[in-house]
């Protein structure tokens, strides 16, 4: 009796994905061209303001990255473990949790060693980072391991009435797919490099290796390939927020593309228009920075107390559409 095919890794092919690109040849030129831009912009700014920028951007991910999955993170705990992990400033009131220092290592380590092997070790890190409790809300869950021996999905809804999106490979076979998954990672081959970096994203989540934290991992690894493809330590713009920008459209091209065929061209597709916005809404964040920048520089004999400093930070980094 044949199964029906539910699934993308139900296919005959899995894994190999197919696409075409012609269409997005218009695409891929302008985001080259806004990392050009960017790239020069980076090379125009004094190293106080590219880490600056760096800890906007980290802040930024940080947040988002959470914020789709539904988690929100205090803005202050956030700032305290990037301003620790890049030694930007002593803060006399560290706020920073065991939390959020996990999340920004992982961060960090996406983007600084872009190009180091990405194993099984350095996964179950990165996870073990994001779940230092070894709970997901009030869930126990394995950490630092893949997933337990229950069914995985995807699913939305109240109790009782639950719909379920999507059903991940069954758990005996995530050993062989992780090796399939991982061998591209760290394979070069002639894909362009946002390309790739949509695929892995894409290929994690229909893995969906650990009990939690897959689409903070998913997003954290193809920050790391964009990173690799853009030969960069410091990213100037935030994917993680220009997904969350559209949540609504990455999740609905995510249920999609996995409850499909092997034709991942609208995912690679809507990928794409997503790095060029994010690209796009880097130079706001620029001038935000060098504009609160400039100000505390007039500013710095001005006395103020504390409370006044943190209101007209928070001022500053609203920028001129507001809070």
């Amino acid at each position: 009796m044949q199964m029906y095919q539910t699934y993308i890794w139900q296919n005959s092919n899995w894994p190999h994905f197919t696409y075409d690109l012609t269409g997005y040849q218009a695409i891929l030129q302008e985001i080259c061209y806004q990392q050009g831009l960017l790239d020069g912009i980076s090379k125009g700014l004094s190293e106080d303001h590219l880490l600056e920028l760096q800890s906007e951007t980290l802040a930024l991910d940080a947040v988002t990255t959470s914020e789709i999955e539904g988690e929100v993170l205090s803005r202050d705990s956030v700032r305290s473990s990037i301003f620790k992990k890049l030694g930007l400033r002593n803060e006399d009131n560290d706020r920073s949790t065991v939390q959020t220092d996990g999340l920004i290592d992982v961060l960090l380590d996406a983007s600084n060693n872009r190009d180091k092997l990405f194993t099984p070790d350095r996964l179950f890190s990165w996870h073990a980072a994001l779940f230092p409790t070894g709970y997901s809300g009030m869930l126990k869950i394995n950490v630092a391991s893949y997933r337990g021996e229950e069914s995985m999905q995807v699913v939305s809804g109240p109790i009782g009435k639950e719909k379920v999106h999507y059903v991940a490979p069954p758990r005996d076979q995530v050993e062989i797919e992780m090796e399939h998954f991982l061998k591209y990672i760290n394979t070069s081959i002639n894909d362009n490099g946002y390309v790739k970096a949509a695929i892995a994203h894409l290929w994690f989540v229909i893995i969906h290796p650990m009990d939690d934290g897959n689409g903070r991992i998913a997003r954290a690894l193809s920050d790391m390939l964009l990173a690799r493809a853009e030969n960069s330590l410091v990213r100037l713009y935030s994917m993680s927020a220009a997904i969350n920008d559209n949540k609504r459209g990455y999740y609905d091209i995510l249920e999609q593309t996995t409850c499909s065929d092997m034709n991942i061209t609208a995912w690679i597709g809507w990928f794409l228009e997503t790095v060029l916005q994010a690209q796009k809404n880097a130079h706001k964040t620029i001038e935000t920075v060098l504009v609160k920048t400039k100000y505390w520089q007039v500013h710095l004999h001005t006395e103020l107390n504390p409370r006044q400093i943190k209101m007209l930070n928070r001022l500053l980094d609203a920028g001129s559409d507001g809070f």
